[in-house]
């Protein structure tokens, strides 16, 4: 069985980091603390539908905590959680409003640390003394999109920074011991499947600590969704999706955590494509297509 597992999973689970560290269930609740994103003065990220994971919007922070954890708390009484700052760029305000607002979380019941979601253009130097406050008294997660390492997609998505930008948060980070985590999509525009392995084994070389690994899809009101109405582009099929997840995993550091394999749209934003809708159905199909080529994560790393 794979070293990094409780799931006879073939790659490092999140489930796997969280039992081992804490040696209890763990969960991680989503929140949405009213933050902004830098880059929606420029227009915003192609894809990005009013930013990410808002929901909530008309709960505070208490209300939101309660109503995730409430019936999680019914089947494991005993677990403990993780604040999950979610919804668009989890930095972007001054340090008294994030202390404000991280300490609030902190101070809940069995709440073991926090995951703060955000972007590599959004952490200030007085950002950054706060964070390694923090990670000095809980456990904290810093989570930043990159999507691509290649500088010409990030400029066509309008990310709004480049992959420089990236490089630097992540050594600012990893300087003062924060477990950081990147996010990449699969299936931009114009990018072939050697370009999105390559942006793994770009990251094996920064030392990060956990990856999310998303499927682009395209979603309701988006400029991405105009572009696909004006010109249809290609979408990855199930098939191309697990094929290259699957090389991905292969050349990625077994050390580092799998937070996600695929995304987690709503059904009702998404115009396409439809398989992704089954988000269960797909994981199994990773795990049958691991199985099948008998592949572990990190095979192709230093072989």
């Amino acid at each position: 069985m794979f070293k990094y597992t409780l799931d006879n999973k073939r790659y490092h689970t999140l489930n796997y980091f969280f039992r081992n560290k804490f040696k209890c269930k763990v969960f991680k609740v989503a929140l949405n603390a009213g933050f902004s994103c830098p880059n929606y003065k420029s227009g915003g990220c192609i894809y990005c539908n009013h930013g990410s994971g808002n929901y909530y919007e008309n709960l505070d922070l208490k209300e939101q905590f309660d109503l995730v954890k409430m019936p999680l708390d019914k089947k494991w009484p005993k677990a403990k959680y993780i604040a999950y700052f979610q919804a668009n760029t989890n930095t972007y305000a001054p340090v008294e409003v994030l202390r404000e607002k991280y300490e609030q979380v902190l101070s809940f019941s069995n709440v073991l640390g926090l995951d703060i979601a955000t972007r590599s253009d959004a952490l200030s130097d007085e950002v950054l003394l706060y964070l390694e406050e923090l990670n000095k008294r809980t456990f904290l997660m810093v989570e930043l999109g990159l999507q691509s390492m290649h500088d010409k997609t990030l400029k066509f998505i309008n990310r709004g920074h480049d992959l420089k930008s990236l490089e630097v948060a992540v050594k600012k980070l990893k300087e003062r011991g924060i477990f950081v985590v990147v996010h990449i999509i699969n299936g931009l525009p114009f990018e072939t499947k050697e370009m999105m392995v390559d942006t793994v084994k770009y990251l094996n070389k920064l030392g990060i600590d956990g990856i999310k690994i998303h499927m682009l899809y395209v979603s309701k009101g988006t400029i991405l969704a105009k572009m696909y109405k004006d010109k249809p582009f290609h979408l990855l099929s199930k098939e191309e999706y697990i094929d290259i997840v699957c090389e991905q995993l292969e050349y990625l550091d077994p050390k580092i955590v799998i937070m996600r394999i695929t995304g987690d749209p709503l059904k009702e934003e998404v115009i396409a494509p439809s398989w992704l809708l089954k988000k269960f159905s797909f994981l199994n199909d990773i795990d049958k297509e691991m199985k099948k080529r008998d592949i572990y994560q990190g095979d192709k790393v230093n072989p």
